[in-house]
């Protein structure tokens, strides 16, 4: 689960995200069937990134949280919605669940984190966002399994869930993947 704790070091490997309730990340890991080459993430990783921060200090980290907890959205309603692969061309690297697309409290939360990054000094890179939960990633070998599976799966789509809250995360790199650790959350709530 996404909640674990784990004590923080020197410098951490720091996202930020939405965490998606249980139930939804229930639903998601049925879509991880038989496919050769991917290798499916834990349900209890599942998450939205909305900003992959990379190695962060103790003191850094401290006036990241302070900027954070200023973001102003009012909760919503996130709907979980079509399958896909990145990149969109050339093999496949990661299969996903899409989120979202479009939702503009989404991309108004987004962008609010990326102010409150900037504010702190945080350099972001100016990608498109393309909000989804990285279900699994690919082998070498995986583009024919992944194309099935995107086939076997063109409709799914999961319940929408509340959005009531996002979180800052330490990601460790561990030889049997990462593992991702709780370090604050901020609640959503009206500019007053």
């Amino acid at each position: 689960m996404l909640a674990a704790v784990q004590p923080a070091g020197e410098t951490e490997r720091l996202f930020v995200a939405v965490e998606l309730p249980g139930p939804i990340r229930a639903e998601l890991a049925r879509l991880q069937d038989e496919a050769e080459g991917i290798a499916w993430s834990p349900p209890g990783q599942f998450h939205l990134t909305l900003r992959f921060l990379g190695d962060v200090t103790p003191d850094r980290r401290e006036a990241l949280e302070g900027r954070l907890a200023q973001v102003r959205v009012e909760p919503f309603i996130l709907p979980v919605e079509g399958v896909g692969a990145f990149p969109p061309k050339g093999p496949p690297r990661v299969v996903w669940m899409g989120t979202g697309h479009g939702h503009p409290r989404l991309f108004q939360l987004r962008q609010q984190v990326d102010d409150a990054l900037l504010a702190a000094g945080v350099d972001v890179d100016v990608r498109t966002f393309h909000a989804h939960v990285t279900l699994g990633r690919c082998g070498p070998d995986a583009a024919p399994a992944v194309k099935r599976w995107l086939l076997r799966h063109e409709q799914a789509v999961g319940a929408p869930f509340r959005v009531d809250h996002f979180a800052l995360f330490a990601s460790l790199l561990r030889p049997d993947g990462a593992a991702h650790f709780l370090r604050r959350r901020f609640a959503l709530e009206r500019a007053s």
